[in-house]
């Protein structure tokens, strides 16, 4: 299924880098050059079809809004990206990863990593290698190596001793989120799992007790012997209070 500009998801994932990527900037030694919310005055022009794009002034760099922005991150980054495609975390910080240093890179960063060619697009073998990885290591491994040859990458760069605080900072932050994103998620599973288990219970006790009530008003029920009716009833109550002491007791430990 396609994710769609409002999935919560990339809402949530785009409020978190707009945070990283601040307001209007243009720094001398950025090769972006002009700036804001991470969109670069070349980026800018090339969504709004304005060529070659130098004619388009600074100042529409400086007046672009929140929508428009959100726009173009859905488009050029979140999708080109595949970050829709992965699970929360990862998805996460390779979407952060391509706003800052480009989506072709960012992917193939990650393919490196996974072991398949480094085309730059994330199709069914890429999302294969990315299961299996995940199955057998963790998705944590994966964010932890990926970030980690960001990293790498970026002190490679000449523009390192200008930038290097600050995208350090900001690689920081970004494991930071990961691991939230993670730890909702392992949290999430688990109550689902949890809820999906105790309202199985309820059931199997629910129709117990049904069918042993119906047995002994005379309604004959097929597999359910009279004799094992009022059994049938006491075992149902049993299992519903039961559960429910349990999970009394389990709350106030």
């Amino acid at each position: 299924m396609k994710s769609s500009f409002n999935d919560p998801r990339f809402q949530r994932a785009l409020n978190h880098v707009l945070r990283f990527e601040g307001g209007y900037v243009d720094h001398p030694q950025d090769p972006g050059g002009a700036t804001k919310f991470g969109v670069t005055r070349k980026s800018l022009a090339n969504w709004r079809g304005v060529k070659p794009w130098w004619r388009l002034p600074r100042s529409a760099v400086k007046q672009l809004g929140r929508v428009e922005v959100s726009k173009i991150y859905f488009e050029h980054y979140w999708l080109q990206s595949g970050a829709d495609k992965m699970p929360g975390a990862i998805g996460f910080a390779v979407f952060d990863f391509a706003v800052n240093s480009g989506p072709l890179r960012a992917v193939k960063q990650l393919q490196r990593l996974l072991g398949v060619r480094p085309d730059g697009t994330i199709g069914p073998v890429t999302e294969m290698a990315l299961r299996n990885f995940c199955r057998e290591h963790g998705e944590e491994k994966l964010v932890r190596v990926y970030i980690s040859s960001r990293h790498d990458f970026l002190k490679s760069l000449r523009t390192f001793k200008v930038f290097g605080k600050g995208w350090t900072n900001r690689i920081e932050n970004v494991f930071a989120v990961a691991k939230t994103i993670l730890k909702y998620t392992s949290h999430k599973e688990t109550t689902e799992m949890n809820f999906l288990t105790g309202y199985k219970t309820y059931l199997v006790a629910f129709f117990m007790l049904i069918s042993g009530a119906l047995e002994l008003l005379g309604v004959n029920v097929p597999t359910i012997e009279a004799g094992n009716a009022m059994q049938l009833v006491m075992e149902a109550l049993a299992i519903i209070f039961l559960r429910k002491g349990l999970k009394t007791e389990i709350a106030n430990a």
